[in-house]
């Protein structure tokens, strides 16, 4: 299963606030260019973070970006449900149908195959990822 851009650039921001000492912040600006990643790539993965409840947006003099409590012990599987969305691998419907789909097996097996893909990231933490060899360097992203 491929991620797209967008899922793996939310997945770094969310490692990189991750591993923010309690109650510092960085800007998305930072984060942007700590990441080398385009600020309104950036800026659209942090929005899209907040609206799951996994970083806190402040506004602001003193304000900044921190990941949650929830986005600390949120499920890598959950958030890469939310942020792919859980359409099927394959589309068998559509302008030009495809001709197997009546007696097609593929499509059930490749959405079994996600559904495996996703249930081996569920027991897998955000705090999990960053408190092994990553953390270090992530911290070294200024």
């Amino acid at each position: 299963m491929r991620l797209t851009k967008f899922t793996d650039l939310a997945l770094r921001v969310t490692m990189r606030l991750a591993v923010l000492e309690p109650g510092a912040s960085l800007t998305t600006r930072q984060v942007a260019e700590a990441m080398a990643i385009p600020y309104n790539h950036t800026a659209k993965a942090i929005a899209r973070l907040q609206h799951l409840g996994v970083v806190e947006a402040r506004r602001g003099r003193g304000g900044g970006l921190e990941l949650t409590g929830f986005g600390r012990t949120a499920s890598i599987g959950w958030l890469v449900r939310e942020l792919e969305g859980e359409e099927e691998v394959v589309t068998c419907e559509g302008e030009t149908p495809c001709p197997l789909r009546a007696a097609c097996s593929l499509r059930a097996a490749l959405r079994s195959a996600q559904q495996a893909f996703y249930a081996s990231l569920d027991p897998i933490t955000v705090d999990q990822l960053v408190s092994s060899s990553s953390r270090p360097v992530l911290l070294t992203l200024t």
